[in-house]
This record gives structure tokens, sequence and C-alpha cells, in this order.
């Protein structure tokens, strides 16, 4: 097929091209950094890693990527997929078993979500992986629609206005998290996930169920894309927009302090956007003043 009518082919250099933006904008890779890619079996995380090793062939820097897959011992878990897709790519691979299933079984109560505890067991596990392997950062395949989601989540549920950065240095300082698709839309990376083909492994083996909440922004997102184009790139696009002193929060900024300052000459001053300055003045007397009723 000819690369210009290749949806694929457009597609993959619209991702490449905004990853290689988010890299840059926050220098998450750096010369000679082993990046662990988590590799979850999920549509996002594939990606991920295609995009990841392309920019490793053609980046100007040198750098690793190793894939890393954790098995958390989920009932009916096809253990044999990912090993076979990576050993066929001739991708750097390791399958790291941790039975973190149970765990998460003995705390959440039946019928309860156990995708929170999940996600902090999973990624305390990736964290003390790549200090055992040495990696510099740990990439994650979240994506726009996933910061978006987080941070109407937190406002609506969690009264804060906080939602996932690109790039994080853990609470502990030791380790760093990149999002190299933080730029990039869900809607993209599920095509053209679709038309790589990629042995997607399914996220519900443990029949939990995702989040009530986030399946409704979800929901109101996808509304927003048909009624609204690009608000959701406008919404976050504001999180990189941020204006302490229209906020509220007396800890990011000091409101108690504010004072006045009348030390230097005054500027015009402006009503609604009309010069109100002395040589300016309308004369509203003669202003004709309609009836509106």
């Amino acid at each position: 097929m000819n690369s210009k009518q290749d949806p694929s082919n457009k597609l993959e250099k619209k991702i490449r091209h905004l990853a290689g933006k988010a890299i840059s904008d926050y220098n998450m890779i750096e010369e000679g950094d082993k990046i662990l890619a988590a590799l979850s079996g999920g549509k996002d995380s594939f990606l991920m890693l295609d995009t990841l090793l392309h920019l490793k062939r053609v980046a100007p820097i040198n750098f690793d990527v190793i894939a890393v897959n954790l098995d958390q011992k989920q009932p009916g878990f096809p253990e044999h997929v990912l090993p076979t897709y990576l050993e066929q790519k001739g991708i750097d691979y390791y399958i790291v078993d941790k039975d973190t299933y149970s765990v998460v079984k003995q705390k959440i109560p039946e019928g309860k979500t156990t995708c929170s505890l999940c996600s902090r067991l999973r990624r305390g596990s990736l964290y003390g992986f790549a200090e055992k392997i040495g990696a510099t950062k740990i990439a994650l395949g979240h994506h726009m629609d996933d910061i978006v989601e987080t941070l109407l989540m937190n406002m609506f549920n969690n009264a804060k206005l906080k939602a996932m950065p690109p790039k994080l240095l853990s609470d502990d300082k030791r380790n760093v998290i990149i999002r190299p698709l933080a730029y990039c839309r869900e809607k993209d990376i599920a095509e053209l996930a679709e038309l790589n083909d990629y042995p997607i492994i399914p996220c519900n083996l443990c029949g939990s169920q995702e989040n009530l909440q986030r399946k409704h922004i979800k929901k109101m997102l996808v509304q927003w894309d048909q009624e609204s184009p690009g608000r959701v790139e406008s919404v976050f696009k504001s999180t990189q927009n941020i204006s302490p002193s229209q906020l509220s929060d007396h800890n990011q900024y000091n409101f108690a302090d504010l004072a006045i300052d009348r030390t230097q000459a005054p500027k015009a001053q402006e009503f609604g956007g009309v010069d109100i300055s002395s040589s300016n003045l309308i004369d509203v007397q003669n202003i004709e003043i309609v009836d509106a009723s």
C-alpha cells in the first residue's frame, strides 16, 4: 500500500511527533538513560514501547529501552503472549512474577473495585525492579485522556486540583516516572493499536470493573469531543498554564500579605477594555438612553 494512503503511517507520525515533543518539553530522556518500559499488554503500553524503540533508533542521544511486564498472577493471564511477541520482535525484556493478585483479593471486599490498590502494588513492584536492573527512568503508557480524567476525578471527588504530571520524581526520590504519551489522545492510540494488530491482553481478568466514576468521566470526554472538539486538549493545556494568584490555595500563594503599592506613577486605567484616562473620558450627558423594555 502506498504510504501516503496508509492511515497507520499518518497516525504513527503524529504520535511519534507528539511523544517527541513531550519528551523534549520535560527532558524525559537523557544521554545514557536506561528506560524501563512498563508493558501491561494493553494498547497504550504496546504503542509507548514501539514509540520509545523508534526514538532510540533516531534520537541524537544514546539510551536503552527494556520492556518489563509484571505478571501479577491474575487467573487466566496468558503468560505466553508477551514473551512470544517480544522475542519475535527482538526486544529485550523481563517478566517479573509478583503475586499482587492474592494481596488485592485479601484486602478488598468482594464486589469493590480493585484497580486502585492493584495499581499501587504494581507501581511499587516496578520501582523496586527498576533499581535492581539499574533503570534510570520508568516509562508508563498514560496519555492525555488519562491525565484529564484524573484531574476531573480529583476535582469532583477529592476536592483537589491534581492530575498526573508528564514527569514525576517518586516520593522517596529513588525513581523518575515519565509519560511519553502525555500529549497523545486515546482515540488516536486506539486506532493505531488496532491497525498494528497488537496481541492485547484485557485488563479485566481479575473480574474487577473499572471505577464507575472514571467511566462517567470517560463518557463525558467522548461527548465533549463530539460537541466541542478541542475541549479535552484545552483542559490539559490548562494544567500547563497555572496562575496561582487567580486560584484560592493560600499555601501556594501569599494572599495574606497582599498590599497596595502606589509609589509608581499610575498607568492609564481601563474599564471593560475602554481607556478611561482623563483625555479619553466620554461625555455621558450626551449619551442617548434607550428603553429596552
